[in-house]
């Protein structure tokens, strides 16, 4: 019988801050052992019920960043436990999560351990929420320009400081990042370029700016600490976007993605251009998939956000 794996090239994607909302992952830990045991876990490591808030909410205690990170996290891996056990020939070509969810990728392609990766992950949230208190920023979406043009108006802004381009999602989704008055000379400027749209985003902080600088040092000495392996599955970080396949260069990205921009669209089109022709994306929400839309990605892409999206994937399988 012909695998799945031998009918595609398979990327396993992983989403960021933003995707979580109450509830989510819960059909799977009610369904699955294997999900359960992940929730458990991570309630063990951290030592709180970390569980009750990603299941109950309340959605504004869930959406702080010291929450959000660490429950969509431990919700991606559930969800790929069960993946993993309905479908255990299924092994992907390459992985890539964007922003947090670039640990989940790290995880997922054995580079490193789940346990390493959960408390990373809960003191990357808090981390990045003292920032948030430190420099007071926020970020907005940019529609209808594309990154050049978007790059070429902060540049001639002169903002330095105060202004950033922090995610280049997909063709005409641009996201600044920085101060509000930056984010808000930002916004003026790029309407003034023809950008169809300024739509700010409900975050606390500047994210993937030099607002997170606190943070990036904050973190810096533990990501040194992580025990990162080798893996004969492939990576692809949201700095370079690009596969990344010298060892040493994980941890230095890893560090330099809190205050860089994220290159998701770049990353996509190098997984496509490399041949990989199905991606699944796992974990709550569908927004990995919808900007493959948007990118243009002509192979397959597949949501896994309930038990239910199992089914699609199993008819792929046939």
């Amino acid at each position: 019988m012909t695998t799945l794996e031998q009918k595609y090239r398979i990327a396993f994607l992983f989403p960021g801050q933003g995707a979580q909302s109450p509830g989510m992952g819960k059909t799977f830990y009610d369904h699955f052992s294997e999900a359960k045991e992940v929730y458990q876990e991570a309630d063990e490591i951290l030592q709180e019920n970390l569980s009750k808030i990603i299941f109950e909410g309340p959605e504004d205690k869930l959406t702080e960043t010291k929450n959000s990170q660490v429950g969509i996290f431990v919700t991606s891996l559930a969800m790929l436990k069960v993946v993993q056990k309905e479908f255990p020939s299924l092994v992907p070509y390459v992985t890539s999560g964007l922003s947090l969810g670039e640990i989940t990728s790290l995880v997922a392609s054995d580079r490193l351990n789940f346990q390493d990766g959960v408390r990373f992950v809960r003191e990357r949230g808090l981390a990045m929420h003292q920032a948030c208190f430190d420099r007071k920023g926020t970020m907005a979406a940019v529609l209808g320009l594309s990154g050049d043009e978007v790059d070429a108006v902060v540049k001639n802004l002169g903002l330095d400081g105060e202004l950033w381009v922090a995610n280049y999602n997909a063709p005409g989704q641009i996201v600044i990042s920085g101060t509000l008055e930056g984010v808000e000379k930002g916004g003026e400027a790029l309407k003034a370029k023809g950008a169809k749209r300024m739509v700010p985003l409900q975050v606390f902080g500047a994210f993937h700016s030099g607002l997170m600088d606190g943070a990036a040092k904050k973190l810096a000495p533990t990501i040194d600490r992580l025990a990162f392996k080798d893996s004969s599955i492939r990576i692809v970080m949201n700095v370079p976007g690009d596969f990344v396949d010298q060892p040493p260069l994980v941890p230095k990205f890893l560090k330099e993605q809190v205050t860089h921009s994220v290159r998701w669209e770049q990353g996509v089109r190098a997984m496509a251009k490399d041949g990989v022709d199905l991606f699944i994306e796992m974990g709550c929400g569908k927004v990995l998939t919808g900007l493959n839309k948007k990118i243009g990605v002509l192979g397959k892409s597949l949501s896994i956000e309930t038990v239910d999206d199992l089914k699609n994937l199993a008819e792929l399988m046939k």
